[in-house]
């Protein structure tokens, strides 16, 4: 069974719904113990982070997840749980979790397109993504494939975890991670059949770590 964190945070109930199309259990919940024997957890979010940091680190949820990754259960981080498992965020400022290394970079006032039409923040809509090298997490979904963003930051990881990019007014990380560990800006659940694809690949590496 696949873990979905519940930090009132936003999008938890999209997201079970999701997996729940997919013959995929979940469960959404903040309890420590769930979460430790879960197969996999899933680390989803929408709004502020220094928000969201204050909720977690109360709440011993952020503790939980680092917990989580030390253990190596598997986790999947989306759009404002891919930025605030890095180092910090440029929202606020604030600390952020400190799971992975990098930070959460605000796009800057007058984007443009490459067309040279403006590009408004927040980020609203769907963009293709160009995959970086191999990862199980985009197994099966084509080069180039549409996902849905809703977002004003984006991830700055480490260079070396770049899966893929996409661009809005410039080009940045749209996911990234390791084997076990893997984060995205955009909405798989929001995302048509590549999200759905997306989080079928997940569920089935976490099916192999049992």
């Amino acid at each position: 069974m696949l873990a979905i964190v519940d930090y009132e945070a936003g999008n938890q109930t999209s997201v079970a719904r999701a997996l729940k199309s997919l013959g995929i259990a979940c469960l959404i919940t903040d309890s420590p113990q769930t979460l430790a024997c879960a197969d996999g957890v899933i680390f989803p979010g929408v709004g502020a982070a220094p928000q969201a940091m204050r909720k977690l680190e109360a709440s011993g949820i952020g503790d939980i997840l680092r917990s989580i990754v030390e253990k190596n259960i598997p986790l999947l981080g989306i759009c404002l749980g891919c930025q605030i498992l890095l180092e910090e965020s440029e929202e606020g400022p604030c600390k952020c979790l400190g799971i992975l290394p990098g930070k959460a970079r605000k796009f800057h006032d007058n984007l443009r397109q490459e067309d040279g039409s403006a590009a408004p923040v927040p980020h609203m809509g769907w963009n293709g993504i160009r995959k970086v090298g191999q990862s199980r997490i985009l197994e099966g979904i084509a080069d180039n494939a549409e996902f849905y963003f809703v977002h004003s930051y984006y991830p700055e990881p480490a260079e070396e975890m770049v899966l893929a990019t996409t661009s809005y007014g410039r080009k940045f990380c749209a996911i990234y991670g390791r084997d076990g560990l893997w984060a995205a800006q955009f909405h798989p659940e929001k995302s048509g059949r590549a999200g759905l694809g997306l989080l079928a690949n997940f569920n089935a590496w976490c099916e192999g770590k049992r």
